[in-house]
């Protein structure tokens, strides 16, 4: 990213202030309504956007966290504005009292830029938020040549008490070879992709040996819950344990009610230690 880009300059010209809540960039009228309006318009909008998946734990009975969609299929110049909305999401949870962590999904490749890396660290300092709330969750390429040049910029973010995803796990040998280097504070894989013919033993294995937490995503079948469970996932999410909400209804979650009742008619060995 150019040092001269709109967002980057944005971004250096918030460093030292405030972190309140993201505002347009432009500050021209829009559709002809006036400052005040317009600025009124997008704090409603931005309140009532469905861009916030829930986690939970596997039994269903704990909020965990949360991932911020948008960034998933954001383009490159997307990315830096809308993790200023992530982190302004996460910042109204700790401000109303909820210690949500969020997940601000972010490629591989974009680590690789100096300059982006340098817009994340400012907006994060800016942000106070305490250590643990904000998670990059980072999805790569099987067989990616920038590996080595985001590693730095990851372990930059890392310093800062950033916690780090890896989002796409499929057992390829450059994801092995990542996740034993880096360490990342969570693993996220699609069980859906094994409901018919199960969980490879090659996979299962590698997930075994893994330190860190097992979170598995697009959860929308009872079979995907059953396969969770027996790989000793911590987390899941997807359509089955709760849809997308907005970010002020994230505040009154505490559960999923679907993934408890399936739980309460068809017990489950525990695996994760949860009561």
């Amino acid at each position: 990213m150019s040092p001269k880009s709109r967002l980057y300059t944005l971004v250096k010209a918030w460093k030292n202030k405030p972190f309140q809540e993201v505002r347009d960039v432009c500050g021209e009228p829009w559709l002809g309504l006036s400052s005040e309006a317009l600025e009124e318009y997008q704090s409603w909008s931005k309140r009532q956007a469905i861009s916030n998946e829930p986690i939970f734990n596997t039994q269903g009975t704990k909020l965990t966290g949360s991932i911020f969609r948008p960034l998933l299929t954001a383009a490159e110049p997307q990315l830096l504005r809308l993790f200023m909305e992530g982190l302004d999401t996460i910042t109204y949870w700790y401000r109303s009292g909820r210690f949500i962590p969020g997940i601000l999904p972010i490629p591989e490749k974009s680590m690789a830029s100096s300059n982006f890396v340098d817009a994340l660290i400012d907006l994060t300092l800016n942000s106070r938020l305490p250590v643990g709330l904000v998670n990059l969750g980072i999805q790569i390429n099987e067989g990616a040549d920038y590996a080595d040049l985001s590693k730095e910029g990851l372990l930059r973010m890392r310093r800062l008490g950033v916690l780090i995803h890896f989002l796409n796990f499929s057992g390829a040998a450059s994801h092995m070879r990542w996740i034993e280097e880096m360490q990342p504070e969570g693993i996220h894989l699609e069980l859906g992709q094994f409901r018919v013919n199960g969980l490879p033993a090659e996979i299962n294995a590698q997930i075994k040996s893994f330190r860190s937490p097992i979170y598995a995503s697009k959860i929308t079948l009872l079979k995907d819950l059953e396969n969770a469970t027996n790989l000793g996932a911590s987390h899941c999410y997807g359509g089955l344990m709760m849809s997308p909400v907005s970010r002020h209804q994230m505040l009154h979650i505490s559960d999923s009610r679907i993934a408890k009742a399936i739980f309460s008619l068809h017990p489950h060995k525990n695996h994760n230690g949860d009561k």
